[in-house]
């Protein structure tokens, strides 16, 4: 098998890095890098670190570099979202042996049109029993295991029904529940392509992370979502939504479903704008 690639080069994770970020999604070391073992780290992964923008709201700085999404995630047991969680993982995985690709790819909206290049990280792993698979643990509400990049049926997955379809010029369609996700563009990428992505997010009126408070968390039984003072609690389908009356009972919410120790309550900030307008 070929050495372990993060783009395009060996992520520097030494064993102390790596056993932490392990204990920090609560797995032991896989033996090989599997399918199998992929399907273990990926599944720890969702259950175990929230997708959340808070940082864009409390005015912390996002930092795409491999020592900042460590200390992020694995150092002050943060969340995040896909530049910072799909980054991380990618660290995670190349230290264990898979072979990983940085993917860029644009989120389809309302309008049924994909987004801006690098809306989106996603990431190819070939594992050493044959095959790649797509590891997405940064798109929110997506699946809760890898995907198999060459199957173009439907792949059932507890998060949903996927489906992965050839594109125009080589692309991939990721599908769920027989609606568009985003399309991935195959060639790989270095995870400084997305600085312009991870900036546009985290300030332009135009995107959602700017206009609203999210963290959520799959469960053994559903997902955990904090929005604001909104805690929903969803199991076996069924939503229990709790309004939140203090900044305390927020802070502890936090504590208590993520794991997140937080100062003060993250309030919706107002996006930076250029030029003034």
């Amino acid at each position: 098998m070929a050495p372990p690639v993060t783009d395009g080069e060996t992520w520097p994770m030494d064993t102390a890095q790596t056993a932490a970020y392990l204990r920090r999604i609560g797995v032991e070391r896989p033996a090989a890098p599997t399918a199998s073992a992929l399907r273990e780290l990926h599944l720890a992964h969702v259950r175990s670190v929230p997708f959340e923008n808070l940082s864009i709201h409390l005015g912390e700085e996002v930092d795409l570099t491999e020592q900042d999404l460590l200390a992020k995630v694995v150092d002050r047991r943060r969340g995040g979202f896909c530049y910072e969680l799909n980054g991380a993982f990618a660290a995670l995985l190349a230290a264990l042996g898979f072979e990983v690709t940085l993917l860029q790819a644009r989120v389809y909206g309302d309008d049924g049109l994909p987004g801006i290049p690098y809306d989106h990280l996603a990431l190819r792993v070939r594992t050493e029993d044959g095959g790649d698979r797509l590891a997405d643990i940064g798109f929110g509400t997506h699946s809760h295991l890898p995907l198999d990049l060459s199957e173009r049926g439907e792949q059932g997955d507890p998060g949903g029904t996927f489906r992965i379809a050839d594109a125009p010029g080589g692309d991939l369609d990721v599908f769920k529940d027989g609606k568009p996700q985003y399309v991935i563009d195959q060639r790989p990428r270095a995870l400084e392509d997305f600085v312009s992505g991870a900036w546009y997010h985290r300030t332009s009126p135009k995107s959602h992370f700017t206009q609203s408070l999210v963290c959520s968390l799959v469960t053994e039984t559903g997902r955990v979502t904090l929005g604001g003072n909104k805690l929903t609690v969803t199991t076996g389908g069924e939503r229990d939504v709790t309004e939140l009356a203090t900044d305390t009972e927020v802070l502890a919410a936090y504590e208590t479903h993520f794991g997140i120790s937080l100062k003060q309550v993250p309030q919706v900030a107002k996006p930076v704008r250029v030029g003034g307008r």
